[in-house]
């Protein structure tokens, strides 16, 4: 076989399509593989680029391939896509993939250890079950109503709630064994949370630089942790900006003819990770409201005078992901200066 300098593999369950190109750019390699066969076929190949679209599996495939000698770069799947010519087939996205990886502004996404994806892993049970609790309490709640009785909100609550549902007879008793059949369940989830929480604590102190995020007004110990674990080599960045860009902080420019065009934030990069820093946000804003002004400096307090607390939140989270970029490139610690944070250096 001619000498291939470079392999778009596009991944699947059970077949792998694979594109390969020689120093002359022209394709030596266009076949579809099963699982073994592929693992076969790059134990015996000469160690050359491999592409592979960052999915679910990929991380696994890039420590394998990576083992056998062969270097592998991950793609992002919306930089991959313009590259597919026509069509959309297995051979097509292996071919982007070979076209997409030769470009030298090409963003590669890091291959994450299999500790980190423990990690990782930890987070996503966390999130599933606080979203099973959130979606049970509001069903707890629908119920409720329907036999008039109503509770504030929080989670809190929905303890208390039980407990006047088991007080009042006008209830009907088989409404009655429902309830407690749903208080089982809600209990059953609080008691897994707590658990995962305990590992994600523990986690947590054991990294130094996410204990230091953690120092940052409306990060947390969450919110540090997704910083960590889903963030690539912050001096891949060149700013603290960039560093928000990628995060999907940013408005999205749509500017012409010299004609400035900004609109909503692009909502780019990883979803939950952007979710904890606007959440952490909104807390901040809400402490403020309620008259805490600690982490409350010249430039919020304007801020929530001219604008609506919503984009006011957007803001601090980018200046936020700004902050932690800084503290994770230098590897200073967080100064609380509640009257103007110093963000000169976080730009």
């Amino acid at each position: 076989m001619e000498q291939i300098s470079r392999i778009g593999m596009d991944t699947s369950k059970h077949f792998f399509q694979l594109h390969g190109v020689n120093s002359a750019e022209e394709p030596v390699l266009r076949k579809k593989m099963r699982r073994l066969e592929m693992v076969k076929f790059f134990e015996k190949l000469p160690p050359t680029v491999v592409g592979i679209e960052a999915c679910s599996g990929s991380h696994h495939w890039s420590r394998v391939l990576t083992s056998f000698g062969h270097q592998v770069r991950l793609l992002s799947p919306q930089h991959v896509k313009p590259y597919v010519k026509r069509g959309k087939n297995d051979a097509a996205d292996a071919e982007a993939l070979c076209e997409a990886m030769s470009r030298p502004t090409m963003r590669l996404v890091p291959a994450k250890t299999l500790d980190q994806q423990a990690a990782l892993l930890l987070m996503t049970i966390r999130d599933r079950l606080v979203r099973n609790r959130t979606q049970l309490s509001n069903a707890i709640r629908g119920h409720a109503v329907e036999f008039g009785l109503s509770i504030a909100k929080g989670m809190a609550h929905i303890t208390k709630l039980f407990e006047r549902v088991a007080a009042d007879e006008t209830i009907p008793a088989l409404a009655r064994e429902l309830f407690i059949v749903l208080d089982d369940e809600f209990r059953s989830l609080q008691t897994e949370i707590d658990k995962v929480e305990k590992k994600l604590v523990a986690w947590h102190r054991t990294d130094e630089c996410s204990r230091r995020l953690a120092q940052i007004p409306g990060i947390g110990i969450v919110g540090a942790s997704l910083l960590i674990l889903k963030t690539p080599d912050p001096k891949l960045f060149r700013s603290g900006r960039d560093f928000a860009a990628w995060m999907g902080l940013t408005p999205r420019d749509h500017s012409t003819g010299g004609k400035l065009r900004l609109g909503r934030i692009t909502r780019a990069g990883d979803e939950a990770l952007r979710a904890a820093l606007v959440q952490g946000a909104t807390a901040v804003l809400r402490h403020i409201r309620n008259g805490n002004h600690k982490h409350a400096s010249a430039w919020l307090r304007d801020m929530l005078q001219r604008k609506p607390p919503k984009l006011v939140a957007i803001a601090l989270a980018n200046k936020m992901a700004r902050i932690a970029w800084k503290m994770m490139v230098t590897g200073e610690n967080f100064e609380n200066n509640a009257a103007q944070p110093n963000l000169a250096n976080a730009a």
